[in-house]
């Protein structure tokens, strides 16, 4: 059984119209931020939810969690409507927005755990057992007695993972939660969330324009644009979608003979690929689309230009491929 079930979801926003920066009351605008979407995530999966600013990703997670409403169509998460049993959910879900906090700004970090056990009703054997756990994979226990508003950014989402954690949720969701944080602190943070979901299983859908998050954390990608889910798969199977720009780079020993890479129509590129001379003379870049031109074709056609004494693959980055979806 999926723990998370979306069908044919949809919300609209009703705007009022502005004409020369007066609000017309009588021409009301409706916005379709999420359309028609559908999408099941089973137990343990770690999905990144992606999309571009306005997407309608943020809507999305706020009809999952009983925020928003949707307008027409379904969810479910962990077999509860959002809607209907949000008191409920609220006990099986974790929350995490990088902008947003719930520990108590005064309040030493330790207190904020002890007012969220008492909200969550967590029982006291296992609010000690989770805390201790808690404590050493973060590294809480340098802060725990220093009130929230003094602690870095880094130490603070620390701090609330560990709240969103505390009542043992089955699914997380994380919404931009390694925005503004330096890299050592990054690093930390994804180490965490890959042990939390190995090793206790819990479900991980994350929001993030961090494409090493992606990369280093997910699964499984699922990317809408306009309120519409345009591509659900592994990053591999993203990486074969779309193909190009895949490159490859190779030096020859002397420069080379290009008029050898011609074809029969005294063309050096065709569609499938374009070659160009570095400046050192011996250094050839070539980008290709794999699908229809594979690497070791590639290769070979470089070779009847001369000696190759080295090459390297290099792969489209993430952003450019999320990119041809946008």
């Amino acid at each position: 059984m999926a723990i998370i079930e979306a069908e044919r979801l949809r919300k609209v926003f009703t705007r009022g119209q502005r004409l020369f920066g007066r609000k017309r009351s009588d021409a009301p605008v409706n916005v379709e931020a999420v359309r028609d979407l559908s999408f099941r995530i089973e137990p343990g999966e770690f999905v990144g939810f992606l999309g571009p600013n306005g997407a309608g990703k943020s809507t999305t997670i706020k009809m999952m969690t009983g925020i928003l409403h949707p307008t027409s169509g379904r969810v479910t998460v962990d077999g509860l409507s959002p809607q209907a049993d949000r008191v409920r959910l609220a006990l099986r879900i974790g929350v995490v927005f990088g902008q947003r906090t719930q520990l108590w700004w005064d309040l030493p970090l330790r207190e904020s755990f002890r007012i969220l056990r008492a909200m969550y009703r967590v029982p006291p054997v296992d609010f000690r057992r989770r805390m201790e756990m808690l404590t050493e994979l973060l590294g809480l226990d340098a802060f725990m007695d220093m009130p929230v508003r003094q602690l870095s950014l880094g130490q603070r989402m620390r701090g609330e993972l560990a709240g969103a954690l505390l009542h043992g949720p089955r699914v997380l969701f994380l919404d931009e939660p390694t925005i503004g944080l330096d890299v050592t602190a990054k690093a930390a943070l994804r180490q965490f969330l890959r042990s939390l979901n190995a090793e206790v299983g819990t479900t991980v859908i994350l929001t993030t324009h961090d494409m090493t998050d992606v990369e280093e954390l997910c699964q499984r990608i699922l990317v809408i644009n306009q309120g519409t889910q345009v591509f659900d798969g592994s990053l591999a199977e993203l990486h074969e979608r779309v193909g190009m720009p895949s490159a490859l780079r190779a030096t020859f020993r002397e420069p080379p003979d290009m008029s050898r890479l011609s074809d029969a129509g005294g063309r050096r590129s065709s569609p499938d690929i374009r070659v160009t001379v570095l400046e050192d003379g011996r250094t050839v870049h070539a980008e290709f689309n794999r699908l229809t031109c594979p690497a070791p074709q590639v290769l070979e056609r470089l070779r009847a230009a001369g000696e190759i004494v080295d090459f390297s693959m290099q792969e489209p980055r993430l952003e450019t491929i999320i990119q041809q979806f946008y």
